[in-house]
């Protein structure tokens, strides 16, 4: 019997196993999803690449709020 989309219908066991093979490469991509957001966000990394103007930025903010503070 043939499916309306002109494809052979697959055994439930075949079925379960792709499944099963999607959900491993969800869990494998969700993983290396979060890797990435969690070294894209460390600041200790941006320091590190990037150290002047690090400085130069905590000097810039202490410069507004110490102004601000001072009126």
């Amino acid at each position: 019997m043939a499916a309306s989309n002109g494809q052979l219908p697959r055994s439930s066991a075949a079925l379960r196993e792709e499944i099963e093979r999607t959900r491993a490469d969800l869990a494998t991509s969700v993983s290396a999803l979060r890797e990435e957001v969690a070294v894209a966000t460390d600041w200790r990394q941006w320091v590190r690449r990037h150290p002047y103007a690090c400085v130069g930025t905590a000097f810039l903010v202490g410069y507004v709020v110490g102004s601000r503070r001072s009126r």
